[in-house]
């Protein structure tokens, strides 16, 4: 792959607001821990006429080879965003940048979702099928939205995000946002093959990812350093962000 290296990359750090968005991330990622939902009684099968006219086309029954790969898939795809940095990973600053980043984007994604998935109650497709699967009975009723789907999409987007900032010019950018994305679907397709996911918990999931996947790249941007201003007032503080 041939890019020219960058000297300066155009993400760095700023004390205060990296406090900030650590503290707020941190506080995301706890936070489904603090959040218990769980249905009473383990129903048998259920009647799919009761799913949503959206959903119910793609319900599919239980596919175990689809769905362990579909669930590990994303583990791989974390290390996609590596490729914004490879070019310039001997400069300490920019990996420690990069790894700064991507950890708030991860733990924001991982609270948001498994915030929902904790406190949501929802029934997999391949409950209106065949029941619980073998090995599923603490996991049948957390549907919404797509843990694998989010995971995959956030890499995804990140990855197009910094990659398209830091080489705007490169002919591999395309290729590199297609490629991810291409990845990223496939992964939540294969959710929905696998009975484990509907149509709409994936979209939910790739949507809330997407955004962390661009909005914290873009609050780190050198010419954004004062989108995020934090204001001291009275007994507390006052986030100001400007788009």
């Amino acid at each position: 792959m041939q890019m020219n290296a960058f000297s300066q990359s155009v993400y760095t750090l700023d004390l205060k607001k990296d406090l900030f968005i650590g503290a707020l991330s941190l506080g995301a990622g706890i936070t489904p821990f603090l959040i218990k939902n769980e249905p009473e009684n383990m129903p048998g099968i259920l009647n799919k006429n009761r799913v949503n006219n959206f959903d119910r086309p793609l319900m599919f029954s239980h596919n175990r080879p689809l769905d362990l790969i579909s669930d590990y898939a994303p583990f791989g795809l974390a290390l996609l965003p590596a490729i914004s940095v490879i070019p310039n990973i001997e400069h300490t600053d920019v990996v420690l940048t990069y790894c700064i980043m991507y950890s708030e984007a991860l733990l924001l994604t991982y609270g948001t979702v498994f915030s929902l998935k904790s406190a949501i109650i929802r029934y997999r497709p391949y409950m209106y099928a065949n029941g619980v699967p073998s090995g599923k009975e603490k996991d049948y009723y957390n549907s919404f939205p797509s843990g694998a789907a989010s995971f995959a999409f956030l890499s995804a987007t990140f990855l197009s995000t910094t990659f398209s900032q830091e080489f705007p010019e490169s002919k591999w950018k395309f290729p590199i946002i297609f490629g991810s994305y291409t990845l990223a679907v496939a992964t939540g397709a294969m959710r929905i093959l696998a009975g484990s996911h509907f149509l709409t918990d994936v979209l939910a999931g790739a949507a809330i990812s997407s955004i962390y996947g661009w909005l914290i790249p873009w609050l780190h941007l050198r010419n954004n350093n004062d989108k995020l201003a934090l204001i001291p007032i009275g007994n507390g503080i006052m986030v100001s962000l400007r788009f």
